[in-house]
This record gives C-alpha cells, sequence and structure tokens, in this order.
C-alpha cells in the first residue's frame, strides 16, 4: 500500500521546502478525496476554474484530466515556481499573488468562471467576503475549508453569523462532506468539510441597499451576546429608544438576538431604519 504521507512529505524535502504554518499550509494526500471535489464541481469541458493554494497541484492535475483551463493563484514564491514548471505546456496559468488582493476581473479576463479549492485555513473567510462581494464574482464554488467556517456558511436561525448572512445573500450554501484531520500532511487540529455555494440569479439584497444593510448586520453581530436593541443602538451609534422603534415597525422583538434573524428581517429592519429618518445616521 502507498504510504501518501511519505511520499508528500519526501516531495517536500526534494524541493527544500516544508509546510508554512504562516500560510495555513495543509498539502491534501487523500486522492479519493480530490476526485470526489472535482465530481462535485461538475465541470464542463474548457470551463475556466480559479484554483487558489494549489500547494503541490494534486487539484490541479484532477482538474485538468477534467477538461478544465486552470488559473491557480499561489502566494508561496517556492510553491509557484514549482507549479509553473510542473505544469508547463498544460492549460494551467500559475499566478504567484495574494488572493486577497487579486483583481479577480483582470485575472480571469472577465470571463465567467468558478472558484474551486482547498483554501488556506488561516484567511479561508476573508477570501470568501472577498470573492463573494468582488465585482467580478464567480459563477460557483466549491472549496474546502474547516468544518466549523462550512456550518457557518450554511447555518440557519438562530445559529446566523455575519458570514452566514453575507454567503447566502449572494448564493446558496451547502455542504457536501466532511474531512478528518488524517487527509493532510501536516494534519490540521480541526476537521475539515467541503461546501458549494451556488450564486443566486439575483442577490436577496438589492444592490442600491447593500450598503445600509450590512452595515446595520455588521452592527447587530458586533456584540453578538447582547439583546439586538443594545448591539444595535451601540454599533450604530443611534439613540436606543430610535432602535427600539425601528425593531417594534419592523416587528423584531428587541430582545432577540442577532443570530436568530433572518435575512428578510434583516433587509426588513435595515429599510425601517430608513424610512424612520435615521439614514442618514446608519449611513455614516
Amino acid at each position: 500500500m502507498v504510504d501518501r504521507p511519505a511520499r508528500i512529505r519526501d516531495q517536500l524535502s526534494q524541493l527544500g521546502l516544508r509546510p508554512r504554518k504562516a500560510l495555513g499550509q495543509h498539502f491534501l494526500h487523500d486522492r479519493g478525496i480530490v476526485q470526489r471535489i472535482v465530481t462535485t464541481a461538475q465541470l464542463m469541458p474548457g470551463q475556466l476554474v480559479v484554483e487558489i493554494g494549489p500547494g503541490l497541484g494534486m487539484l490541479t492535475a484532477a482538474l485538468v484530466e477534467r477538461g478544465a483551463q486552470v488559473i491557480a493563484i499561489e502566494l508561496d514564491a517556492d510553491l509557484a515556481q514549482y507549479l509553473t514548471e510542473h505544469f508547463a505546456g498544460q492549460p494551467v496559468t500559475i499566478v504567484h499573488a495574494d488572493a486577497l488582493t487579486v483583481d479577480y476581473a483582470a485575472l480571469t479576463g472577465g470571463q465567467p468562471y468558478v472558484v474551486v479549492a482547498n483554501l488556506p485555513y488561516n484567511v479561508a473567510t476573508a477570501i470568501l467576503e472577498r470573492l463573494l462581494t468582488g465585482q467580478h464574482p464567480p459563477e460557483r464554488l466549491v472549496v474546502m475549508v474547516q468544518r466549523e467556517v462550512a456550518e457557518r456558511l450554511a447555518a440557519r436561525p438562530p445559529q446566523m453569523s455575519l458570514l452566514s448572512v453575507l454567503a447566502q445573500t449572494f448564493t446558496e450554501p451547502r455542504i457536501v462532506f466532511r474531512i478528518g484531520p488524517g487527509a493532510f500532511v501536516p494534519p490540521p487540529k480541526v476537521e475539515s468539510a467541503v461546501v458549494t455555494l451556488d450564486r443566486r440569479a439575483e442577490p436577496l439584497v438589492p444592490q442600491a441597499e447593500q450598503s445600509d444593510f450590512f452595515r446595520v448586520v455588521q452592527a447587530g453581530f458586533q456584540q453578538r451576546r447582547k439583546q439586538l436593541v443594545n448591539a444595535l443602538a451601540h454599533g450604530l451609534g443611534l439613540p436606543k429608544p430610535a432602535v427600539h422603534a425601528a425593531l417594534q415597525a419592523a416587528a423584531i422583538a428587541p430582545t432577540r438576538r442577532a443570530e436568530t434573524l433572518t435575512i428578510a428581517e434583516w433587509l426588513t429592519l435595515s429599510r425601517t431604519l430608513r424610512e424612520q429618518g435615521t439614514a442618514h445616521d446608519v449611513a455614516g
């Protein structure tokens, strides 16, 4: 039986590399899981795929086998050099860049694309936020993240979070399967999960209202242990009586907490605050 973890360690050693904790590097060695990820992506031949954090390229190779055109973003300069040489002559473009700052519209030439990736755990949430709210978002994401992050993406009241609201406003998240630490080198201290996020035809919040909407939601979650009336008054810098009145007008009990609200309730509340003359204050 092939000892795949040992092969990964040997490959890293031969390349003079070692997993960098600062970059959240955990190298997936289970080929069965890689194939499940690619199958979940449901790729069409020639489809443009952006991969973030390709590591040693196991997932990259599987994507190419399915006929994808791959743009892989790698922050580690040594790995980027290795991957450039390894995939020379194949439909793979290796980009040495930071996924948190790259211009995805320019990167993809404005073409439709999907993201398939084992996201670096230490920046996974930040990357997702940028992809979801950017000017040229992907049509679909199939990503491996910490199980806790996956559960937050797909949460329902009363377990919502700011990430839940953000993800579900723009996409329909679904946890596909979970993965134990033993599938990686080195094994992380957490379990992982693969989640799909399919872009909605239209976001649940109209674009013109998104700035105010997310400002209100963020204020509500800043002090999530507090009752909503107190959290919003503090987060928005509004008088408590005004917030109390807005909550009552929106048919939301002031004693509720942020994690219990649906997206529809947040939108009603945001609109109510504006209608009641607090829009200027909410907009900062």
